[in-house]
């Protein structure tokens, strides 16, 4: 027989439904049957040697923050502050449920990524991890993330398909130019009208030229690519609004 209080918490994880981040609460895992595996840890593992292991004195945001696994590692690394958003509330009870067992103080909210302009604040580091192919809006999303929350960097990550090169594209083509579209390293966002994976949610899916061209495009110049799919950004300190 387990404890009482160990019984109480097996109820309360699985009294929230299924678990898309995999964290081990007092002995209890979130998700072990996960179809990555031993997700989100194995994505941290290969991208957290690019974040400071003291964030003392610093400011994170989390966007589209889930269960809450990346919010609990940065706080767990002296961050003075971690605000965690995104707009489904069971994600957030989840993640709520989590830092409690963990005694972590992080401040969750139901926002949605449009509306980060209503936090009336910057942060020194900003994750936007695994949310833009969800978005009907990705370019826009990026851009008042930009306008609006992030003061330093941004550590970004997007489900990519297509072809991992860079095109060396011209600043203009002449409108005759026509075979430039159909080079496979030429940036391109892959629209999904009905589903991908399953996930009715899924609707646009960058190449990596896209995701690195939309990033600048937005004002944030890539400094690192910690894993394939992500990119530690810095935001240019004098971009103007975008038109």
């Amino acid at each position: 027989m387990r404890p009482p209080h160990v019984q109480s918490l097996r109820h309360e994880i699985d009294a929230l439904g299924e678990w898309f981040h995999n964290m081990n609460l007092d002995g209890e895992w979130t998700a072990p049957q996960h179809y990555l595996g031993d997700f989100p840890r194995i994505k941290w593992e290969r991208i957290k040697k690019v974040i400071p292991a003291d964030l003392k004195g610093r400011t994170v945001l989390d966007i589209g923050c889930n269960a809450g696994f990346y919010s609990l590692e940065l706080k767990s690394r002296g961050a003075d502050l971690v605000v965690a958003i995104d707009s489904d509330p069971r994600y957030l009870a989840q993640a709520r449920l989590a830092a409690h067992t963990r005694d972590l103080d992080i401040d969750f909210r139901q926002i949605s990524v449009y509306d980060v302009a209503a936090l009336r604040r910057r942060f020194d580091l900003v994750l936007f991890m695994g949310v833009l192919y969800h978005l009907r809006h990705p370019l826009l999303a990026l851009d008042l993330i930009s306008e609006h929350v992030v003061s330093h960097q941004l550590l970004f990550q997007s489900m990519l398909r297509g072809d991992d090169s860079i095109a060396e594209v011209e600043a203009d083509y002449p409108f005759s130019e026509i075979e430039i579209f159909s080079r496979s390293d030429y940036p391109v966002l892959h629209f999904v009208e009905n589903s991908y994976a399953h996930d009715p949610t899924n609707w646009w899916i960058p190449n990596r030229a896209c995701a690195e061209a939309m990033l600048r495009s937005a004002g944030f110049t890539v400094l690192a690519r910690p894993d394939d799919d992500v990119f530690l950004c810095q935001r240019a300190p004098n971009r103007g609004k975008a038109a």
